[in-house]
């Protein structure tokens, strides 16, 4: 009696357990499915070929496809909030929107120095970077193209980034990072940043907590004698600290401007023609195959935030 009453309490626990197995399971494939595999966005030279185009590709590798196409490069995308449309610039051309599938092509500006645009948290409006009296100043803009402004007590910045609230931009200004009011530019706060003056203008990338940047920076006085009247300039990729952690922190040699994962984990960015995933903590990278077409490392990729 003993015997049968603790197989059948045995038999009951195994099938709970099965139970349990078989709706965890289909919860996490459940996830799965819910949950596709985001797009890395960036900038390529199709089959080696000039000019730049959009291409996107799966962090796995999958789905690569050209997004693009014309006479003039496209550069410096940048997703919108909600992962459907990609902001760019077309060299002499102005900026643009385009699908993530490469649909729907939309003409933003027409001023052919338009750069680096950036969505706004709501996805309502555009800041981008336009010459003005010589300097480079902070616009911002509808997402439809509308209302072009310039915010005129901005300093001369670089790309801009958006807060989480909407109401203020980071910019690279002076080698420092600048918190400025999205509406007339005013300066809200000078953070002590160490960006480099030059490269970092444009390669300024603020993580999506808004805690750490990445930047371009050099890395060694010198390089290769064969650049005009001096040695080539070469750079590294930096991290520094936001609020704290002011000492910048070298990553890799040689790289182009990195983007940030939506979960602030990873970094993408190009490296000797590939595409390349860093893990900001440990430090592992692994490369995405791209086919015949190189990724450039003229400006950084994006990644689709969901």
């Amino acid at each position: 009696m003993l015997r049968a009453t603790t197989s059948r309490r045995w038999s009951a626990l195994a099938a709970s357990a099965l139970t349990v197995a078989i709706a965890l399971t289909a919860a996490v494939a459940a996830q799965g499915a819910s949950t596709p595999q985001r797009w890395i966005v960036f900038s390529g030279a199709p089959n080696g070929q000039i000019p730049l185009q959009l291409f996107r590709v799966k962090s796995t590798g999958d789905g690569l496809k050209q997004i693009t196409t014309g006479t003039r490069p496209a550069l410096a995308p940048a997703f919108s909030p909600d992962g459907t449309r990609i902001a760019f610039t077309r060299l002499t051309s102005g900026i643009f929107t385009v699908s993530q599938d490469g649909t729907g092509l939309r003409r933003l500006t027409s001023n052919g120095r338009d750069s680096f645009p950036s969505w706004s948290p709501d996805g309502k409006r555009i800041a981008f970077v336009r010459p003005y009296r010589h300097e480079w100043n902070v616009y911002v803009m509808s997402a439809s193209g509308d209302g072009q402004r310039r915010l005129p007590q901005a300093p001369p910045a670089g790309r801009p980034s958006w807060t989480a609230d909407g109401k203020a931009i980071l910019v690279p200004s002076g080698g420092d990072l600048v918190k400025i009011d999205a509406r007339i530019g005013h300066v809200l706060k000078y953070f002590g940043s160490t960006i480099d003056f030059q490269s970092g203008m444009s390669t300024t990338a603020i993580s999506p907590d808004g805690q750490t940047m990445a930047f371009l920076g050099p890395r060694r006085p010198t390089g290769p004698p064969d650049c005009g009247e001096g040695p080539c300039p070469q750079f590294g990729l930096y991290l520094e600290g936001v609020f704290k952690n002011k000492n910048p922190r070298k990553l890799a040699d040689d790289t182009g401007p990195a983007g940030w994962s939506p979960d602030g984990a990873t970094l993408v960015f190009v490296a000797n023609g590939k595409l390349t995933l860093w893990a900001v903590n440990g430090g592992t990278t692994t490369t995405i195959a791209t086919g015949p077409h190189v990724a450039a490392a003229d400006s950084p990729p994006t990644w689709q935030p969901r």
